[in-house]
């Protein structure tokens, strides 16, 4: 039986096209005009959804480092404030939400806090995707839950006891696990793709990968080791300011990584040995014994 899930109008599993997610998150800086060219550049790409990043910065940010103070776009200013000022509230997000619902896009977001899943529960979301962060923190695991929406749950920073928690927690019916290492950008030595085939033999849900790498070689390979989605960070310039952006990728690479995707689903094949049509030209001429 082929795992599968569905988001929005999308079925995603082992017998679907990969769905590609191109990452925003908080590479917008806050600045809502560039979000939405990098909705429309990401639409234009290939990719099938855009995620975003919802935090309340009272709840998510330690309080030994509200205080620090720091270079920003804005000036030099505690990190507390910095926080602030990239969050998107309700006039952004319906902007957001108008944008993608005009371009056929799927958006989500990441959730961080159970206030933040009160925000965009308002705004009827396909799903939620619960970062590695959280994966050890058990209310918000259920508040998700309960909503009834579909789940994608990162592993990054997490031991397969504490990822095997998480699950029995929220159970696997619509669940989608993705891989993940969450190093901004992640040394290909500690990518661990295999890791894919490990939650694929341990968990019956649809597995995915989300990846922080530099190039686009090892998201294509993923594919090939059987993810059925992939989610990577998404900018229009990795020069721009910010802590995601030397992880992100530009439009013509992201591009590029849908098609190389799209390829590798085809060449994949379904692992059955057949003499294909166009090889019995070469079978006629080349072998002596039929």
């Amino acid at each position: 039986m082929a795992r599968e899930i569905k988001i929005g109008s999308r079925k995603i599993g082992d017998e679907q096209p990969t769905y590609v997610v191109a990452e925003i998150g908080i590479n917008h800086n806050g600045d809502l005009d560039i979000a939405k060219d990098m909705i429309i550049k990401a639409r234009d790409t290939g990719a099938d959804a855009v995620k975003f990043q919802k935090r309340t910065p009272e709840l998510c940010v330690p309080k030994e480092q509200s205080d620090l103070m720091r270079e920003t776009p804005w000036g030099y200013i505690s990190y507390m404030e910095y926080r602030k000022r990239i969050e998107f509230g309700k006039k952004e997000y319906e902007e957001i939400s108008n944008l993608c619902e005009k371009l056929e896009l799927d958006w989500f977001v990441s959730v961080w806090d159970g206030p933040s899943v009160d925000f965009i529960e308002s705004f009827n979301p396909i799903c939620y995707k619960l970062p590695s962060a959280s994966l050890t923190d058990d209310n918000l695991l259920k508040k998700v839950r309960k909503t009834g929406r579909p789940i994608i749950l990162s592993t990054g920073m997490s031991t397969l006891k504490q990822i095997g928690n998480a699950v029995k927690l929220v159970s696997e019916d619509d669940l989608l696990i993705t891989h993940s290492t969450s190093t901004y950008p992640c040394d290909p030595l500690e990518l661990n793709l295999k890791m894919i085939e490990t939650l694929r033999n341990r968990f019956k849900c649809p597995i995915g990968y989300s990846g922080h790498e530099v190039g686009l070689i090892t998201s294509v390979v993923a594919v090939a080791l059987g993810a059925c989605l992939v989610e990577r960070h998404f900018t229009l310039d990795r020069a721009m300011w910010g802590s995601d952006q030397s992880a992100s990728v530009e439009p013509g690479g992201f591009r590029k990584l849908v098609k190389y995707i799209r390829v590798t689903e085809m060449a994949v094949g379904d692992g059955i040995k057949r003499v294909y049509d166009s090889e019995k030209s070469s079978l006629k001429k080349l072998r002596r014994y039929l």
